[in-house]
């Protein structure tokens, strides 16, 4: 079975950090795969310019600041990789947090968490760094809600399919998950929707996948959300779906579903631009 053999796992310092390093250790030892965790936040002269202003003594205060925040990521990753020799340490970029993009390029797949706005930690990157990351890379991702998820994950899989090359590269990114997963679900929303469930049914079959197929009606209305609400529905512990958005006057505009996934979400999400 192909897998995902090159794996970047993105750090901050939020709670959740430890859940993507045991998300991605575990993925690991199940693919013989190598693992690079990276720290990447904004340096803290960009979230704090006001200290350029300062005194030396302030840009000193700056530089501490980051050198303790590697320093206890560090030592997060030390405790969540067990010492696992699949798990590989990456030093802070330089160019943070625009070259993380850059290195995802040469990864199969990267592990990222949802963005908490009522965290502390949120601060560390820009708003739009996980979406603008998907369409930039054009890697796909494993996106961790910061409520937690269960484990182990894909156990039953939601398929949210579109005849469209972003949903498509997101069923071919899970592949390994929906091969062993013991459910999988397809739905599909239009008028036409038994036409492109059948064709991506018979293209599952190929891969040695069952899939139940759910035409979801006409494309109206909250789709994000009628996602979300079927997943609860059917148990679903991964969504898979393709991650749609485009650049209008330098800045990121975002389908629907995928705003209120990534805003929302309530389960692991795997994404792909």
């Amino acid at each position: 079975m192909q897998t995902h053999q090159s794996i970047l796992v993105h750090l901050d310092s939020s709670p959740r950090t430890a859940d993507r390093i045991r998300v991605a250790r575990q993925l690991a030892e199940e693919w013989e795969a190598k693992v690079t965790c990276m720290p990447c936040t904004l340096p803290s002269l960009m979230r704090y310019p006001f200290a350029i202003e300062g005194a030396a003594q302030a840009v000193a205060i700056m530089v501490k600041l980051d050198r303790e925040f590697r320093d206890k990521v560090r030592a997060t990753f030390l405790s969540a990789s067990g010492g696992s020799p699949r798990l590989v340490w990456a030093e802070p970029l330089a160019d943070a947090p625009w070259g993380f993009a850059h290195q995802a390029l040469y990864a199969d797949l990267m592990i990222l968490g949802q963005r908490d706005p009522e965290d502390a930690a949120a601060d560390e990157l820009p708003a739009d760094f996980l979406p603008s990351l998907l369409v930039e890379s054009g890697r796909p991702a494993l996106i961790l809600p910061f409520i937690g998820a269960a484990s182990p994950i894909g156990q039953t899989v939601l398929v949210a399919w579109k005849e469209t090359r972003e949903a498509a590269r997101a069923v071919s990114a899970a592949i390994p998950w929906l091969k062993k997963a013991k459910q999988v679900h397809v739905v599909c929303y239009g008028d036409a929707a038994d036409v492109p469930l059948q064709s991506l049914q018979t293209y599952l079959k190929t891969q040695g996948v069952t899939a139940r197929l759910h035409p979801g009606g006409p494309e109206e209305g909250d789709a994000g959300g009628n996602l979300l609400s079927m997943a609860a529905d059917l148990g679903a512990d991964l969504l898979v779906m393709g991650c749609y958005g485009h650049s209008r006057a330098r800045e990121w505009v975002w389908g629907g579903a995928t705003r209120t996934i990534l805003q929302s979400m309530t389960l692991p999400v795997l994404m792909s631009h």
